[in-house]
């Protein structure tokens, strides 16, 4: 017999109905009127937990560091963009000495000023908190704009390797 989505309804508000009063009355019958879960019920709870934490767990952190590495390399194309501007509006860009802060504070020996090229007072950090690595002259083009990635060393051989503005 096949049941309408009316009388599946009632039939289901019925026999959970039956089994929450023969669930009370179970508690009732315990330990002097004192509700609670049984240790297997928490243990069977904690398992399913772990379980669940255990699959969906690395899945999420491997999102989180590809979000940090794809933040990077937009705050560096920021960058590269601000360095261009400086350097159509002043004929250079900034010296190693100068850094990245000249984007956002008029350096003495910059005539032409008209920044500053990022919004803010101050150079952004990378997504881990440290400070760019800004190089001028650069070994890869005009300068060199460096994200010591997640284990904070300039190293381009490890696993995690940098995020640079020399690649893609």
């Amino acid at each position: 017999m096949m049941l309408g989505w009316t009388e599946f309804r009632d039939v289901a508000k019925s026999r959970l109905a039956t089994w929450c009063g023969q669930r009370r009355a179970r508690l009732r019958r315990g330990r002097d009127g004192e509700a609670g879960f049984t240790l297997v019920e928490m243990l069977v709870v904690i398992t399913i937990i772990g379980l669940v934490m255990g699959l969906v767990g690395p899945r999420v952190l491997s999102y989180l560091s590809d979000s940090k590495l794809k933040t990077a390399r937009i705050q560096i194309r920021s960058l590269s963009s601000a360095l261009d501007l400086y350097h159509l509006d002043n004929g250079r860009y900034p010296t190693a000495a100068e850094g990245l802060g000249a984007l956002v504070q008029k350096p003495a020996t910059a005539a032409t000023w008209n920044g500053p090229y990022l919004s803010g007072t101050l150079v952004p950090n990378d997504p881990w908190g440290r400070p760019y690595l800004y190089k001028f002259p650069g070994q890869h083009g005009a300068y060199d704009i460096v994200s010591l990635g997640p284990e904070g060393r300039e190293d381009e051989t490890s696993a995690t390797a940098n995020v640079t503005s020399w690649q893609p």
